[in-house]
């Protein structure tokens, strides 16, 4: 190979290697300065635990509120003497199991959603170590295009996170 193909071969993948890197650095500053006010990719860990947190909040309400009616068909059965009724409270307990292992989903969900957490957490590590590198004020240079919402995304601006957003409170006096 002749000595100038040599340089233009080396010219244009130089050239293809800068447009590549710079698409990467698009890439890295819209992930560490989106476009999108909704999109913050850090904040997805927290998302992730509100899920955890909510799910496992729900769960409990759900087996307290069995273990409360597991205690009254207790006293049911105590004052009934016909067989036919306790049979129907027997089954009612019944019932109650399985609730109960049906709310085992929450702890399988919480292990599945914390290994999405910790892969999030090591690619947003990874990030952020590439934003150290180009420098972040560097990455706040390029223009990050946002993404096209749909009429729905512009309506919806939850749910929010604890401390976030409207109370409840606020929310019902709307509508007073």
């Amino acid at each position: 190979m002749e000595e100038p193909q040599m340089l233009d071969d080396l010219k244009s993948q130089l050239n293809g290697l800068l447009r590549y890197i710079h698409r990467v650095r698009e890439e890295i500053a819209a992930m560490s300065n989106p476009a999108d006010e909704d999109f913050q990719f850090n904040s997805m860990g927290d998302q992730l635990d509100a899920i955890v947190a909510a799910t496992e909040k729900a769960t409990n309400t759900i087996m307290a509120a069995m273990e409360r009616n597991d205690d009254v068909i207790g006293q049911l059965r105590d004052k009934l003497t016909d067989d036919a009724d306790k049979k129907l409270l027997d089954q009612l307990t019944d019932n109650g199991n399985e609730v109960f292992e049906a709310c085992s989903f929450q702890d399988i969900t919480g292990q599945r959603v914390n290994k999405v957490i910790k892969s999030i957490t090591y690619v947003e590590e990874r990030v952020n170590a590439l934003v150290d590198v180009w420098g972040k004020e560097e990455l706040d240079k390029i223009e990050v295009q946002a993404l096209e919402k749909t009429e729905d995304e512009k309506l919806l601006d939850g749910p929010q996170l604890e401390g976030k957003g409207l109370s409840q409170d606020e929310i019902d006096a709307l509508f007073d």
